[in-house]
């Protein structure tokens, strides 16, 4: 602080006269140029006095910082990119983890920046116009990430993050800025039922009769993802899966002290990742997204997965198409019955050996050469994992389900696929027929559950809830708990639109074309016969492409009012869900 003071410029006159004389290069530079290893390879330019005398009023502006401007000549600086919020559980707990990864990073000799991108929550938003805006944000999280680290000229990235479109937003940053770059999930919580009387070993609230019960099922008692296997924790899993995190590390509780440990290592470790050049791209790879997939059918992960799986891939300049699921699923089953599956939670996965236990299950399939960011191979990580408890991790030969959870359907209904979770799909339920009964819109059905206009054997058909005609393609949580709760078990769901990951029966989303695109799902009738064939992975509705071309002529698309700013630009922009929903100029 007494150099502050004595030198109230971050170059003395002599030092800043040494360098307009060598054109800028400064006698740290020369060393670098003469052999020795960078550790600032993009920020290396802010400090080399290349650019003399902007770099003068530059260092003169970070000298605000508080920071000492020698160190960050000699440091890397990495970016802590966060997404703590004070409006839900998943992400309140986050500025603890950064200030732990913070922690590590000046411990391995670099210096963290921090800030952070919005979290939007999909609970919050269920049944309500913000739903309308949450999918959307996937991109504006990647585009900020991506732009602000350009921007600053990080040399390193930390992610964190706890929840839905969070962790792959930032994870399609990643992809795009090709970094040494590692992240850091915040786990899991416990829901109340877990601390309850009444509790009998499942967070299932299909395994309890009273309501209190069951919305003890649903309230989340810490800070954390909410314990089920929704989005939230899916992609909390695939990121370990991809080797984007320390091996281990994606289920930890929340709560758990282990995270607080895991978080400063992950700190430390990013400046190592720094110093042998092992950037994003060296882990994220088209094989590591495959390992995720599987990953995620072996878990019974959300179907949202097979709209961040392919933007992801899209983010590395390549295609994982829907068809890959059906690729795999055959042959990778569920191994684990987490709710909406059945009665675990995302403790009991972690107490069972974790994201590495369901990998090393499935380890003949995998990718083994893929790299994590420790800088192993996936075979060597897995070397000695074992599965903790057979009840929550089951073997290949006893699996919960004998087939991978997420499965996508095709047919004159989805001529580009439709995405159904069969893992959470009453068995007698896997085939179904029945008339049609079309609604424009969420809203419009659930006024017809209130007014219980519904009635088993039908087949709900919600459209006009799209990327484009929704807009934003809302998941429609709002209608799959008000049928249950209607008592109403044998119906089925066809939207354009998504689901929660929590989301279980007959429930097909992502139906591609969209109705807002023109797709055969705009052109359905009530009464109209659709056919649901989960094993056959086929989706039909009982009309011939002549019956569907004369409807087509008197069609028009179903304009809604957008209010001005970024979802008119994302209406525009926006790709369809079997392409994952990326926005493309």
């Amino acid at each position: 602080m007494a150099r502050c003071i004595e030198h109230p410029f971050p170059f003395s006159r002599d030092e800043g006269a040494n360098i307009e004389r060598r054109g800028g290069s400064t006698k740290k530079e020369a060393k670098a140029n003469d052999g020795e290893v960078s550790m600032k390879i993009k920020s290396g330019p802010i400090f080399d006095g290349s650019d003399f005398p902007v770099s003068m009023a530059r260092l003169a502006i970070m000298r605000g910082l508080g920071v000492d401007i020698d160190e960050l000549r000699e440091k890397p600086i990495i970016a802590v990119a966060g997404s703590h919020t004070e409006m839900n559980p998943g992400h309140m707990h986050l500025g603890v983890l950064a200030e732990r990864v913070k922690e590590g990073v000046h411990a391995a000799g670099g210096i963290p920046f921090e800030f952070n991108v919005p979290a939007p929550c999909d609970g919050f938003t269920e049944g309500n116009e913000g739903m309308r805006f949450v999918l959307p944000q996937r991109e504006l999280i990647a585009d900020a990430v991506e732009t602000y680290v350009r921007s600053m000229l990080f040399d390193g990235l930390v992610l964190i993050a706890s929840c839905d479109k969070i962790i792959p937003g930032m994870i399609m940053a990643a992809c795009r800025l090709d970094l040494p770059t590692i992240m850091v999930t915040g786990g899991p919580n416990s829901f109340h039922i877990r601390f309850g009387p009444r509790y009998r070993g499942s967070v299932f609230h299909k395994d309890y009769q009273e309501l209190l019960d069951k919305l003890e099922t649903t309230t989340c008692a810490t800070c954390g993802a909410c314990e089920l296997m929704g989005t939230a924790n899916t992609f909390q899993c695939l990121a370990e899966a991809m080797g984007l995190t320390i091996p281990g590390s994606a289920n930890v509780p929340a709560f758990h002290s282990e995270k607080l440990l895991l978080a400063r290592k992950a700190g430390m470790r990013v400046v190592r990742m720094v110093e042998e050049g092992l950037t994003a791209r060296k882990v994220l790879s088209l094989k590591s997204l495959e390992n995720a997939l599987m990953v995620d059918l072996a878990i019974g992960g959300s179907t949202n997965s097979a709209l961040h799986l392919p933007a992801i891939a899209h983010a590395l300049g390549s295609a994982l198409p829907l068809s890959r699921f059906n690729d795999f699923n055959r042959r990778i089953p569920t191994l684990c019955s987490i709710a909406p599956n059945g009665p675990h939670g995302i403790l009991d996965l972690y107490r069972a050996g974790g994201v590495p236990a369901v990998m090393k299950e499935i380890a003949d399939d995998l990718h083994l050469d893929t790299m994590n960011v420790m800088g192993q191979t996936l075979e060597e990580a897995l070397g000695d994992v074992e599965v903790k408890d057979r009840g929550v991790i089951r073997s290949r030969a006893n699996p919960f389900f004998p087939e991978g959870g997420t499965v996508v359907l095709y047919g004159n209904l989805a001529p580009d696929g439709a995405v159904v979770k069969q893992s959470a799909v009453d068995r007698e339920m896997m085939r179904f027929e029945g008339p049609a009964r079309v609604f424009e819109s969420e809203a419009e059905c659930l006024a017809a559950l209130r007014e219980n206009r519904l009635r088993d054997g039908e087949v709900v058909v919600i459209r006009n809830e799209g990327p484009r005609g929704g807009p934003g393609m809302p998941e429609t949580l709002a209608v799959t708990a008000g049928l249950e709760l209607h008592g109403l078990r044998r119906i089925a769901l066809v939207t354009d639109g998504r689901f929660s990951g929590a989301t279980s029966g007959p429930c097909v989303g992502h139906v591609s074309p969209e109705a807002f695109d023109g797709g055969p799902i705009a052109l359905i009738r009530d009464g109209d016969l659709i056919s649901i064939d989960i094993p056959a992975r086929t989706i039909e509705v009982r009309l011939t492409e002549s019956e569907l071309e004369d409807r087509r002529k008197g069609w028009k698309p179903r304009e809604k009012e957008i209010p001005r700013g970024f979802m008119r630009r994302y209406v525009r922009l926006v790709t369809t869900a079997a392409r994952g929903a990326v926005l493309e100029a």
